[in-house]
């Protein structure tokens, strides 16, 4: 008796082994508990397979495995979380989910299925659906943009509007002071383009996607600016911003015929086609949503841009860009960049 109050009531509650390490595990659905078991111990999660594999057991949670899934764990956690991460049935687990900077939504719900906590296209399903949109007051489509990049601790029985709700509110919290330090240029933009904060927000997406070193963020924001105000650039108001044709292919792929078989690489027929909304080669202004989720530089980046005259860039190596004004520099750079990777 001693010994069942131990292993039930006293191990479960034991500090890992190890000092926060990160794993991630791969349940096979021929794995049985003593297998899973072994694999623990040899990464260091748990101290005895023996022992966990005889919990597992005493719970009935080696057969309710996650099978074929894959699972993130830490080497410090009890037994007792290893469990609710390993097995269903146990009560909620709790997982940390970091967003990088520039995921979409798509990106989004896709870890959010990699660590079990949902199906990806019930997350994206919800993140197009308009009531869910009007309860967690967001304008436009679609949550794109809204999904703040940040590292979220999320319980597996959260439903999509909560998980959603989250990740909204960190987007609030953290660009309140943004709005707050930037009152007169937020009147500036709306004076000069009718932007708020959803067109500021959208904008950013697209400085987030094509930008990739930091530095050049506000240079690229000052690019699409001017862009946008110019009476000269041709054609106007065009971004020509092939971010915006993918994130077009992936969003609404049946839309354009240009989208057939997409595979992440952007083709001519794909920047003439103006069947794609997201086109910004063919269509003037903003995308109809933002294209990615970006984060507070890219946002400040928009609302203090670098001030320059340049309209034009292209890629130098490096992951860096070449700027220029006049289109006729540009055509040189683009020669340039074309002849040194030949």
């Amino acid at each position: 008796m001693a010994g069942l109050v131990y292993v039930l009531v006293v191990y479960p509650r034991e500090a890992g082994p190890g000092e926060g390490r990160t794993v991630e595990l791969a349940i096979e659905a021929d794995m049985s508990a003593r297998e899973l078991a072994d694999e623990l111990e040899a990464e260091g999660v748990v101290r005895d397979a023996w022992l966990f594999s005889l919990y597992l057991r005493l719970l009935g949670a080696d057969r309710a495995l996650r099978v074929d899934q894959r699972v993130t764990l830490a080497d410090d956690l009890p037994p007792a979380e290893v469990a609710r991460r390993v097995a269903r049935g146990l009560g909620p687990r709790s997982i940390n989910v970091t967003i990088p900077e520039g995921f979409t939504r798509f990106d989004v719900a896709d870890r959010l299925e990699h660590f079990g906590l949902m199906q990806a296209d019930v997350f994206v399903a919800a993140t197009a659906d308009p009531a869910i949109l009007r309860q967690l007051e967001i304008p436009g489509e679609t949550a794109e943009g809204y999904l703040f990049p940040d590292t979220y601790t999320l319980r597996d029985d959260l439903t999509p509007t909560e998980m959603m709700s989250r990740m909204v509110r960190s987007y609030r919290s953290r660009t309140r002071q943004l709005e707050r330090r930037y009152a007169d240029r937020l009147v500036e933009l709306q004076e000069q383009l009718g932007f708020g904060m959803h067109q500021v927000l959208t904008l950013a997406s697209v400085v987030e996607r094509e930008a990739a070193v930091p530095d050049e963020r506000p240079i690229i924001a000052g690019v699409f600016l001017n862009r946008l105000r110019s009476e000269t650039f041709l054609p106007r108001q065009r971004l020509q911003a092939d971010p915006t044709v993918s994130y077009g292919c992936r969003a609404e792929p049946a839309r354009a015929p240009s989208c057939s078989g997409y595979r992440g690489r952007i083709t001519r027929a794909m920047l003439q086609d103006p069947a794609n909304r997201y086109n910004s080669y063919r269509h003037a202004g903003l995308p109809p949503t933002p294209i990615c989720n970006p984060g507070l530089a890219a946002i400040e980046a928009v609302l203090a841009p670098a001030q320059h005259n340049y309209l034009y860039f292209v890629a130098r190596g490096g992951r860096r860009h070449h700027f220029s004004a006049t289109l006729e520099r540009h055509n040189e750079a683009v020669d340039d960049y074309l002849r040194s990777n030949e």
